[in-house]
C-alpha cells in the first residue's frame, strides 16, 4: 500500500505527489532514502556472481583493446587481476533473482505495480569507472551501496539523438550536462525515460539501479498481433461487398481503408483479448530457464504442507491478476488462468504474500479450484518450496 512507504524513501514527499510531480516528468535526488544502508552483497560476491554461466554480467573497460570496450561474462577466474587499477565497470544483471536479501529492497517500491519492475543491476565500478554518458528508456531508481559516485544529467534525448560508433554500447556523442551530484551510500536519484546521465566512480563503489519494464510500441503491436492472429480463422479476411464500380482499376480508393480498418478495429478492441495478452507479456520472466517445477501429485504437494513444508515465489517468476467480466486472470510467469471471483484473495495472498504454508492457505484447502491452483503453480515453477 502506498500509505505504507516510508516519506524518507522519496525526500519526504507521499507516493502521491511524487507520482504526480516526478514520474516520467523530471529527476529527484533523495539524500539518505535509505539511511545507514549496508548493501547485503560485497563487491567480491558481486564478482563471484559474474563467474558463473546462469548469470548475466558485462564488464566495460573504457581504455580497453579499443575505447570503451564491452566484455561478455561469465568470466575467468583471473579476470579481475587483470584489469586496469581504474575506468572500468562491472554490471551485473538480476541480481534480485540470486540473493534474497536483494530482492527484499524492493519492498521499499510496492507503491509502483510489480509487474512493472524489471529486476536490479549492480554495478561495482573502480575509481574512475563508468559506462559512459547514455540515455534509457525506462524509469530508474540509482541507489549509492558503496563508495561515492557522481552523477551528471543533462538533455531529453530519443532516436534521433547522436551516439558515438559502437557495435554493443549506446554511448552519446554530444552530452550537455546540467546538474551533477555525489551520491553516498543510502542517497538514491530518480531518472525519468530518456534523460541523458553519466554516472563516474569517485573511488571504488557499488550503484544498485531499479530498472523498469516500458515496451516500446513496436514491441506492442508485434508481439500483440502475432498473439491475436492464434485466434483468426485463415478464411476471416479482408471483403469489399458491394463494391462499386472502379473508375481507375490501379488507383486504391479511400474506401477499402476503411473496410480495412473496420477489420483491424474489430479485433484490436477486444479487451479480454487485449488483457490475457499484456498480464501474460509483462510477467514473462526473463530467463524462463529459471522456472522449472517439479514431477508432483497434488496429494504429494498438501501432505508436504500438512508436515510443515512452506511455498514462496520463484524469484525468478512474475505474479499479476486481473479482474475480467466472467471472473479473474492470474497471469504466473508468461502464461495466464480465468478463475472464479471467489478466488480473489487467494490470488492477493498469492501474488504479495512472503509464504503460503498451512496457516493461511487453511481456508482454500476446501476449494477445488484453489487447490488445483496452488499445485499448478508449483508445478509450473512460479511457487517452489523454501528450502530448495
Amino acid at each position: 500500500m502506498t500509505s505504507d512507504i516510508p516519506l524518507q524513501l522519496l525526500g519526504g514527499i507521499s507516493a502521491r505527489e511524487f507520482l504526480r510531480d516526478y514520474w516520467q516528468k523530471k529527476p529527484l535526488l533523495i539524500r539518505q532514502a535509505i539511511a545507514d544502508f549496508q548493501s547485503p552483497i560485497s563487491p567480491d560476491e558481486l564478482a563471484g556472481l559474474s563467474l558463473e554461466d546462469e548469470v548475466e554480467s558485462r564488464l566495460v573497460i573504457e581504455h580497453g583493446d579499443r575505447p570503451w570496450e564491452l566484455r561478455r561474462g561469465p568470466f575467468g577466474e583471473d579476470t579481475y587481476q587483470q584489469l586496469p587499477e581504474r575506468d572500468w565497470t562491472l554490471l551485473v544483471q538480476a541480481v534480485d533473482q540470486l540473493v534474497p536479501e536483494v530482492a527484499d529492497l524492493l519492498q521499499h517500491f510496492r507503491f509502483l505495480p510489480n509487474w512493472r519492475i524489471d529486476d536490479v543491476m549492480i554495478s561495482y565500478a573502480a575509481p574512475g569507472g563508468g559506462v559512459g554518458p547514455h540515455f534509457d528508456n525506462y524509469d530508474v531508481f540509482l541507489l549509492q551501496a558503496h563508495g561515492k559516485r557522481r552523477w551528471r544529467i543533462g538533455q531529453m534525448c530519443d532516436s534521433e539523438s547522436p551516439l558515438l560508433a559502437h557495435d554493443d554500447l549506446r554511448i552519446l556523442a554530444d552530452f550537455h550536462g546540467t546538474d551533477e551530484w555525489v551520491l553516498e551510500p543510502g542517497d538514491m536519484l530518480y531518472l525519468p525515460p530518456r534523460l541523458a546521465h553519466f554516472g563516474t566512480a569517485e573511488d571504488a563503489c557499488m550503484t544498485y539501479s531499479v530498472g523498469f519494464r516500458a515496451p516500446s510500441a513496436a514491441e506492442v503491436l508485434t508481439h500483440f498481433t502475432d498473439f491475436l492472429a492464434q485466434f483468426l480463422p485463415d478464411e476471416e479476411r479482408y471483403t469489399d461487398a458491394d463494391l462499386e464500380p472502379a473508375e481507375d482499376p490501379s488507383q486504391i480508393q479511400h474506401d477499402a481503408l476503411e473496410r480495412l480498418k473496420a477489420l483491424l478495429a474489430e479485433h484490436m478492441g477486444d479487451e479480454r483479448l487485449l488483457l490475457t495478452w499484456f498480464g501474460q507479456f509483462m510477467t514473462e520472466p526473463r530467463y524462463p530457464e529459471r522456472i522449472e517445477g517439479p514431477l508432483m501429485e497434488q496429494d504429494e504437494l498438501f501432505a508436504s504442507l500438512q508436515d510443515g513444508a512452506v511455498l514462496i515465489r520463484n524469484a525468478a517468476a512474475r505474479l499479476a491478476w486481473s479482474e475480467v467480466d466472467v471472473g479473474l486472470l492470474l497471469f504466473a510467469s508468461g502464461q495466464s488462468r480465468l478463475l472464479p471471483a471467489e478466488l480473489r484473495d487467494l490470488l492477493r495472498l498469492i501474488c504479495s504474500a512472503d509464504a503460503l504454508h498451512l496457516d493461511n492457505l487453511a481456508p482454500w484447502l476446501g476449494n477445488d479450484d484453489a487447490r488445483n491452483l496452488v499445485w499448478e503453480l508449483v508445478k509450473q515453477g512460479s511457487l517452489e518450496f523454501a528450502d530448495e
